[in-house]
Parts: structure tokens; C-alpha cells; sequence
């Protein structure tokens, strides 16, 4: 079942515009200060700071109004977001929603036991697929504001999954929902299916946005 509600949330998405009102040039010279950390277009080389080449533009928005309130908690980007305006986080959103992602490589060794989880879950421990809301090439779902996970570096995406295990998150809707997740994961879990989607990618051809 999980399956099959993300594959009818990608083909709602895939080719979509992102559902921001930004101005994605005034947006790439505004980005000019993300490089640094994110990298040139938003496809970071450090594992531990996340790409935003490719991501959802609703998504970026949300995670820059987290840290500007400081309900997210990471000393650089709080100061970084505490001085952009609204139109500033929607014009840097659907800029780097429209860059091209580069694409990761998933360790063969962890295939096997990411796939199972990301596209069948583990009834066991009560972990659904993450296909069920990332959809089936991991591009999110731009609508609901579910955050595309394609190429994501894994090491950033381990961090995220056991800040939510933890409860170390904000407390907001899509938290709750992956807190709920991440409860029944193990290490070895977060390992397989965050290296998976490092190497998760969309068919050739097909709309990242």
C-alpha cells in the first residue's frame, strides 16, 4: 500500500513547478552566499551539510522559517536565515529547485537492505516505505511539502534520520510523522537506507523540480 501511494504522489509531482511565488534569478544572486557551505548550485561536497540542488521549493521554505524562528537549531543557519525576508527565502527555494542535482553512489554492500526498507518497509518494527511519502525515485512530493531525498549525501541523511529517533527535531506535523518512522529504526536501518538514497535516482529525462 505504501508502495503504491508514492507512486500516485510522484506522478501528482514529477514535472510539477514548485508551488512558491519566488523569482529564481533574483534567487541565484542571492545564493551566492549559500556556496560556501552548499556548494556551486547547490550540490554540497561536504557529507555532513546537505545539497539543495534539485530540492522542492515548499521544502526549502519551511526549513528556512524553522531556523529564522529558531525552532530548528543550528547555529550557522539561524544567523544565516535571520536576515532574509519571505520573498528572500522563496526566491533562494526555487532557485536551487530548478539546479540540476548531481547524483551519489549507494555502497553495494547496503543495497540490498535500503531498498527493502525504502520501498517495502519493516511491518515488524511498524516502519512503513519511505516510497509511501518520498515516492519511488525519491523526489518528494512538492505539495505536501515532503522533501525530496534523490542523491542526498548519506551521511547527512543518517544525521537527520536519528535526529528524528531522538525526538531532536522541531515540533511540527511532518516531524511528528518521522519521529514516528525513525522509532523503529535501527543504526544499522538509518545506515542502509540513507546510503540507498544516495543512489537514488530519477529515470533519465524525467523533472527533478
Amino acid at each position: 500500500m505504501f508502495v503504491l501511494l508514492g507512486l500516485m504522489a510522484a506522478a501528482g509531482t514529477l514535472g510539477a513547478e514548485p508551488l512558491v511565488d519566488g523569482d529564481p534569478e533574483a534567487g541565484a544572486e542571492k545564493a551566492a552566499v549559500c556556496a560556501s557551505c552548499h556548494g556551486p548550485n547547490g550540490n554540497s561536497s561536504n557529507p555532513q551539510w546537505p545539497s539543495l540542488a534539485g530540492q522542492n521549493a515548499r521544502y526549502i521554505v519551511q526549513q528556512l522559517q524553522l531556523f529564522k524562528s529558531g525552532q530548528r537549531d543550528n547555529a550557522i543557519m539561524m544567523g544565516q536565515a535571520a536576515a532574509l525576508s519571505e520573498q528572500d527565502m522563496k526566491d533562494l527555494a526555487v532557485y536551487f529547485a530548478r539546479q540540476q542535482p548531481k547524483p551519489g553512489v549507494a555502497d553495494e554492500s547496503l543495497v540490498e537492505a535500503g531498498q527493502k526498507l525504502y520501498f517495502g518497509g519493516d511491518a515488524e518494527d511498524e516502519v512503513p516505505a519511505c516510497a509511501g511519502c518520498h515516492g519511488p525515485a525519491g523526489q518528494g512530493n512538492a505539495a505536501a511539502g515532503y522533501p525530496s531525498l534523490s542523491g542526498q549525501h548519506a551521511e547527512y541523511v543518517a544525521s537527520r534520520l536519528k535526529a528524528y529517533r531522538d525526538g531532536d527535531v522541531p515540533e511540527t506535523a511532518h516531524a511528528a510523522i518521522m519521529t514516528g518512522v525513525a522509532e523503529g529504526l535501527s543504526d544499522a536501518d538509518i545506515e542502509a537506507v540513507s546510503s540507498f538514497v544516495n543512489g537514488l535516482r530519477p529515470a533519465s529525462g524525467a523533472e527533478t523540480e
